[in-house]
């Protein structure tokens, strides 16, 4: 596959809420996570609730983010948290597109189900360049700490390659 345009990265825009240089508990091994601003999800319980708003946050090049993890040898992957990233799918499905193809892990959390983004063309577009999902709304009522990489007990994570593949939900395996 040829590499993609860079260019596009001086060109495109994302609305986060922040980021996080290095982080170990947004995915396995080291990982810059982007967190996207907005969500219409509104969990009770939520971590992130600066990042619900719409109107909140600030703009950033893609560019801006993507200098800022290539440029950490430490940096294996990359994590969209939020807010809600897939509200500006678009957006990160260009930078998904072009990490991936730099071999960086993907991973994304999603207030929606697996069924409801790999139903929808523009959802789809970013799901497609992702390695895992973590679906579903944080619920206060299932929390718990004795779980990885989730919130909730009603969220999973999804091998997202192996579940397009087989056009059903594949769950991770190695997590509890």
């Amino acid at each position: 596959m040829p590499n993609s345009d860079l260019s596009i990265l001086d060109e495109t825009t994302l609305r986060i809420a922040g980021a996080v240089n290095e982080s170990i508990v947004d995915g396995p091994g080291i990982r810059y996570v982007i967190f996207t601003q907005g969500c219409p999800f509104h969990c009770k319980g939520c971590h992130n609730p600066q990042a619900q708003s719409l109107d909140g946050g600030m703009d950033v090049k893609l560019r801006v983010l993507y200098d800022e993890f290539i440029n950490n040898p430490l940096v294996k992957g990359v994590t969209f948290s939020g807010g809600e990233p897939f509200i500006q799918a678009g957006t990160l499905s260009i930078l998904a597109k072009i990490l991936r193809e730099k071999g960086y892990s993907l991973w994304s959390y999603s207030g929606f189900v697996y069924e409801k983004l790999v139903s929808d063309p523009i959802y789809r577009k970013l799901l497609d360049q992702l390695d895992v999902l973590v679906d579903g709304p944080f619920v206060l009522a299932q929390k718990s700490m004795d779980i990885d990489f989730r919130g909730s007990t009603n969220q999973r994570i999804i091998n997202v390659q192996e579940s397009l593949k087989q056009n059903k939900v594949i769950l991770m395996e190695g997590f509890k």
